[in-house]
Parts: C-alpha cells; structure tokens; sequence
C-alpha cells in the first residue's frame, strides 16, 4: 500500500505566511474506482470513518457537478480547530473521476468565533481505474492554515496523520457497500443530479476567499509536551 507525501513551506516576513502543500499516492485493491468516488461523496458516511471531522454538510448547488458545502476538522492539541467553506466540483473520466475544490466566501456561513477559518487554495482527488476491482487515489492539497505553526505540527501532519488519513479513506472504501446497501441504497446525487434537493445557490453570492482577509495566529511558540497529555484523537 504505498503511499508518498510531501510538505512543502512557503515563509513570507518570517512569520507572516504558512502554506502546506501535500502529494499523496494509494493503490486500493479490492475497491473499484467507482466505490471510492462515492466514499468521498457521501457525507453521511464520512461521519462513520473520518474521526478527524467535527462536522460537514452540503451548503447548496451551484450546476448538476459542482456544490459548496461545509467542513470542519479537528487539530492536534493545543491548537485551534480550522474549519473551511470550499466550492466542490466533479468530473467522470471515462473510467476514472477527478474532484476539485478551492475555499469561497459565502454570506450566510461567515468565520466562526471558536474555529480559524482556513483556506483551501486547491484540493484535487484524482481515481485512476486499475481494471475490475483495483484503484489509485492520487490526492493533491495546497491549504493555507491561517496560522504560525509549530515545527512539531507539521512534522506529525506530515508523517502520521495525512498517510493515515489516506489509509482510512481505503479501510473505509471496503466497507462501503456493505453500509450503503442498508442506508438508502440508490441515493447517489453525485451521479445522479436529479436526486439533488439542496437550494440553488447564485454564483454571483459567492467570491474566492482570499488568505490575507482572515484572521491569522500565532500558535508557533505551543508546546508538543502539551500535546502528549491528551488523547492521540489527531493520528486516528
């Protein structure tokens, strides 16, 4: 199951500007390319496998493949839990999918007083079809945190949680089926847009969100100490 990840920083005014950027890879066998693209549609069953989400939902639609929704993500203690608002599009490749995103501001779903709103500058999923049942995830993300990180942060994003994370992804497509046999079964509105009832949302209501308009701490000087005191909630 290989997976690669890199970490990349951009540091601008030594402090001013944090940025990662992440390039994973992982073969799924005994998952098909289509069983993987609805696991990371359905939101309903990421609330059964993602441990590191606090909440998520669909916002509204904007065209038949593309919609913005709400995701909030619990951080390694003692920092600050982010949470981001981002516009979602999808496409069917032949056999294969691709499914971007990138941070908008929306009016009615503003920064939110007890989280620091990040921002997704591009997030890519991209399944390649390996033949009847095999897959390749390839995931890409550029994400601003709106913060000064500590060293130790990033080194654990980068070593544990994001491979984790994408091990999870694939223990999660195995049981898939098994679970949306037993929770309405044929609701797929990824696939099938007439089963779409969220509001429509007017593109004009919406504008990219842009780093510098955000709050943006200072959690560099935290201590990793702090952190072995609590549970490992952010490696699993």
């Amino acid at each position: 199951m290989p997976v690669r990840i890199g970490v990349l920083w951009w540091t601008k005014k030594r402090i001013a500007f944090r940025c990662f950027f992440s390039q994973m890879r992982i073969v799924c066998k005994d998952v098909t390319a289509e069983t993987l693209y609805d696991v990371l549609h359905d939101t309903s069953y990421r609330k059964k496998w993602d441990t590191n989400m606090i909440d998520t939902f669909d916002i509204g639609r904007l065209t038949v493949n593309a919609d913005v929704g709400y995701y909030s993500w619990k951080c390694p203690h003692p920092l600050k839990n982010r949470d981001f608002v981002t516009m979602r599009s999808w496409l069917p490749l032949g056999n294969d999918y691709l499914i971007i995103n990138y941070s908008v501001k929306h009016p009615e779903y503003p920064a939110k007083k007890d989280y620091v709103r990040a921002v997704s500058l591009l997030t890519g999923y991209l399944i390649q079809n390996n033949g009847a049942n095999c897959c390749t995830l390839y995931y890409l993300t550029q994400v601003d945190p709106r913060g000064s990180l500590p060293k130790w942060v990033v080194n654990r994003v980068s070593q544990f949680v994001a491979p984790k994370a994408m091990k999870k992804i694939y223990k999660a497509c195995l049981k898939y089926p098994e679970w949306k046999r037993k929770h309405d079964p044929n609701l797929k509105p990824w696939r099938y847009p007439e089963q779409n009832m969220l509001p429509c949302i007017n593109l004009a209501d919406l504008t990219v969100q842009r780093a510098d308009s955000l709050e943006n701490i200072d959690e560099s000087t935290l201590s990793e100490e702090k952190a072995q005191h609590h549970s490992d909630d952010d490696e699993t």
